[in-house]
């Protein structure tokens, strides 16, 4: 692995330590703004409409300039949403204003980590060869995970009692915060900040693109195009499906996996977000355990996205502190262990058919879309007030049917196409742009 390598993986956990933390805060903040139930899931609806909204250029801007520069500006504006959401109270709204420019800031936080994810995994496509791309995508994937256990966690301790007394117990800091969620968001712009001076650090990797479209009307048909590329590939329409699925339940378990800390067992948010840090730590044991599968056995893993959607049924039988935790370990296992070597293979498909920042782009594009999808459902669910425990049933039965569905999609894919497994692990990129001219 090169050294730039690292300062990418450095980088991004910040980033993504500040991105789970800041979630917290905001839903936190929600509550003491005494927003309704359904508010909390929508406001990371509106942060995954940036990624569907932005699709089509985000891809060009990445390929445009040095990753490293993109990563920096991005992260730039996710330090104005942040600040945007710590000033709530100075602009002289009212409740209902207020609770609205919560949900504008975290959108403003979107629209930076949805331009931000193209530089992110693009640049290691470029730093890296395909028989590496697993083990990259491994370390990436599991400090991702590992950044969303300590940013949950970290979120949760900063609006806790314990910690947010202290806080607004120093003189200076006292100054400039009044509240709990105002110190939280305060800690967590810093994080921010360093995030931005690492990007400044990763170097050039002097991979050249062509030129950029800038006409927008281009832009949006010649994204089209490429969407239709990974998915009219046989490999890139499968791991496109599953990436796009996992993401998609991903985000909403989120979600669940706090009501249900608050419905099930009692918790308060600080100590349900710890829940979502115990789900996260198993998904980087399996995110440890996919970096020894081989791109050429990525489709292999494909059974363990059904395991996981029955493993979340299981959530509505334990209440004992350890059976839950033991439950949530098993969850992140199965899924860090299936979707590893799924987001590698659309990352390789991608790298080789079209660009490094197109690619990721159309696999964003795909897999927020899906967040807005579910998370839509679960946000109708918790309106039509279904017990939480009921809620959890549909969803683990959404998605082991689904992957299912994917697995019989995959196996017709083989029978139709005997050569398919030697595509995996070719060299070179763009070669539908090629034939495209």
């Amino acid at each position: 692995m090169k050294k730039g390598f690292y300062l990418v993986m450095a980088a991004q956990a910040l980033s993504s330590v500040a991105d789970n933390a800041l979630l917290i805060a905001a839903i936190a903040l929600i509550a003491d703004l005494q927003g309704p139930h359904w508010m909390a899931p929508m406001m990371k609806w509106w942060f995954a409409l940036a990624y569907v909204a932005l699709a089509a250029f985000v891809g060009a801007f990445s390929d445009a300039y040095p990753k490293g520069r993109v990563m920096f500006i991005t992260n730039a504006v996710k330090i104005c949403g942040c600040l945007l959401m710590f000033n709530y109270q100075s602009f002289g709204f009212d409740h209902n204003n207020q609770l609205l420019l919560v949900f504008a800031a975290y959108t403003l936080v979107g629209v930076g980590a949805a331009a931000y994810s193209p530089a992110k995994y693009g640049i290691v496509t470029e730093m890296l060869p395909p028989e590496l791309l697993v083990k990259g995508n491994s370390w990436i994937e599991g400090l991702t995970v590992l950044s969303v256990i300590i940013g949950t966690v970290v979120g949760g301790l900063l609006i806790s009692p314990y910690v947010s007394d202290a806080l607004l117990s120093h003189v200076w800091l006292s100054r400039l915060v009044q509240t709990r969620t105002e110190a939280a968001i305060f800690v967590i712009a810093l994080v921010y900040l360093l995030a931005a001076l690492t990007n400044l650090l990763i170097p050039r990797t002097n991979v050249q693109y062509p030129k950029q479209q800038t006409n927008p009307v281009r832009l949006l048909r010649t994204f089209t195009g490429y969407v239709k590329v990974l998915w009219s590939d046989k490999l890139g329409q499968i791991s496109l499906a599953v990436t796009t699925l996992f993401w998609g339940a991903g985000a909403t378990l989120q979600f669940i996996v706090i009501e249900w800390g608050a419905r099930h067992l009692g918790y308060r948010l600080d100590q349900a977000s710890l829940l979502m840090g115990v789900a996260a730590l198993g998904t980087v044991g399996g995110s440890i355990l996919a970096g020894r599968v081989p791109l050429k056995r990525a489709l292999s893993v494909l059974p363990m996205g059904v395991l996981m959607g029955f493993a979340v049924m299981l959530m509505t039988l334990v209440h004992d502190r350890w059976a839950v935790y033991s439950v949530l370990l098993l969850i992140g296992a199965l899924s860090g262990f299936f979707v590893v070597p799924m987001n590698a293979m659309i990352q390789h498909r991608g790298h080789v058919l079209l660009s490094a920042g197109h690619s990721i782009a159309v696999q964003n594009f795909n897999e927020q879309l899906n967040i807005l999808l579910m998370l839509t459902f679960y946000s109708l669910l918790l309106w039509m007030r279904l017990p939480i425990n009921a809620i959890i049933i549909i969803f683990g039965m959404l998605v082991a049917s689904l992957m299912l569905v994917i697995m019989r999609w995959n196996k017709i894919n083989h029978r139709e196409n005997p050569g398919l497994e030697n595509t995996i692990g070719q060299h070179g990129h763009g070669q539908a742009l090629r034939r495209a001219r």
